[in-house]
């Protein structure tokens, strides 16, 4: 008889629970994205496939260096943020400054946990990315 990675029932070896943590946060990400998108009313197809390159690209970076799963919302957002910049504009656009100068909200912090969509101009949060429409 082969010994056994673990006892029945104890879980899965430190490596599959690694993948499921990094699974889970991913899938988190794309998720927070999404309704930060909808809730800016441009949740295209073209749009959506920019989360899921970033995720593609998120997963291979936190296999990298596996510390920075709890990063993974933030990094998302930002690489989305960048990806929308080069080919439709800018997004998410502050709501918090009206007028001619259009800005977008800015990610904060920029690599950290809890991150937030922030205008930079008044440093006013403006919601926890995921909750730009009040609500997830």
């Amino acid at each position: 008889m082969e010994p056994r990675d673990s006892a029945p029932g104890a879980g899965p070896p430190d490596e599959a629970r690694h993948q499921d943590e990094l699974e889970r946060a991913l899938h988190a990400a794309r998720a927070l994205i999404l309704a930060d998108l909808e809730a800016s009313d441009v949740a295209r197809a073209d749009i959506v496939s920019l989360v899921e390159e970033s995720v593609t690209h998120r997963r291979w970076w936190v296999g990298q260096w596996p510390e920075g799963v709890s990063y993974v919302d933030g990094l998302v957002a930002q690489d989305v943020q960048d990806a929308l910049l080069e080919r439709y504009g800018r997004w998410p656009v502050c709501p918090v400054c009206v007028g001619a100068d259009l800005h977008a909200l800015e990610v904060e912090p920029e690599l950290g946990e809890e991150p937030h969509w922030v205008c930079g101009k008044t440093s006013t949060v403006v919601a926890r990315v995921g909750y730009l429409g009040g609500k997830l």
